[in-house]
């Protein structure tokens, strides 16, 4: 599952007979891992588009809202703009800048990545009346100190679930004791229908707790089957045990 959250900006604006720029850039990768032993990591991109880019990379903490020039986020990222000719790639390089953050567990950032298309040639077909949008993909970016116990995939398994009823349907709380933060893409009560299973994502933070949707109706199982999603943006199902 692509876990990017989308946001469309709204560039420029003109009435009548509009015409609209589409998103080129694509990213390989779903997420960052960020090892505290690494000098830096990177992340490569490609422009499948015809026209090209300009891009903008930071990273924040959590706020969403939060911009490259105001991002208290401990991480530099070179190039922090770029332009990405047509069928070309990009390579951003991202380096942790050393404040304190907990040495116990991951940290969660999110890294953002603002694609900028350019405006139409002057005389073009609808140069004089077009929208144009910025497309900005998010991402996360994982911080992961030296040493932690364990490791992400035996993490998936020593979660604690519990089941509560919400509505008309259900919520799973989970309780992480791990010092991994653990990343789903669905959650069903084992027995439900493939086909009634509705991707929703979530994640379960590295010594907390979490609250996520659940689909289907519980069984006399008791078990859940969550599907969690790897350092590599891949999908390892499990099962788990609930109490009400």
């Amino acid at each position: 599952m692509n876990v990017f959250t989308r946001a469309l900006c709204v560039m420029g604006l003109a009435l009548g007979g509009l015409g609209t720029a589409h998103a080129g850039i694509t990213i390989n990768g779903t997420r960052v891992v960020y090892p505290a032993d690494q000098r830096e990591v990177s992340l490569s991109m490609v422009n499948d588009g015809t026209e090209a880019r300009l891009i903008q990379a930071w990273v924040d903490a959590g706020d969403a809202s939060e911009r490259a020039e105001s991002s208290k986020a401990p991480f530099l990222i070179t190039p922090p703009m770029a332009r990405v000719d047509p069928h070309k790639g990009q390579t951003l390089r991202i380096m942790y800048t050393g404040a304190a953050e907990p040495q116990d567990r991951e940290t969660v950032f999110w890294l953002n990545i603002l694609e900028i298309p350019p405006k139409p040639k002057a005389g073009a077909e609808g140069a004089d009346n077009y929208m144009q949008l910025a497309v900005r993909s998010r991402m996360k970016l994982f911080y992961r100190p030296k040493g932690l116990p364990g490791t992400p995939d035996a993490a998936a398994d020593q979660l604690s679930w519990r089941i509560v009823q919400q509505g008309n349907g259900y919520v799973a709380e989970c309780t992480n004791n791990t010092a991994y933060n653990i990343s789903f893409s669905d959650l069903t009560f084992k027995g439900a229908k493939q086909e009634s299973s509705v991707t929703k994502g979530g994640m379960c933070p590295a010594k907390g707790t979490g609250t996520l949707p659940v689909t289907g109706t519980p069984d006399a199982s008791n078990q859940l089957v969550v599907t969690v999603i790897n350092d590599f943006g891949g999908f390892n199902e499990h099962e788990a045990s609930y109490t009400r």
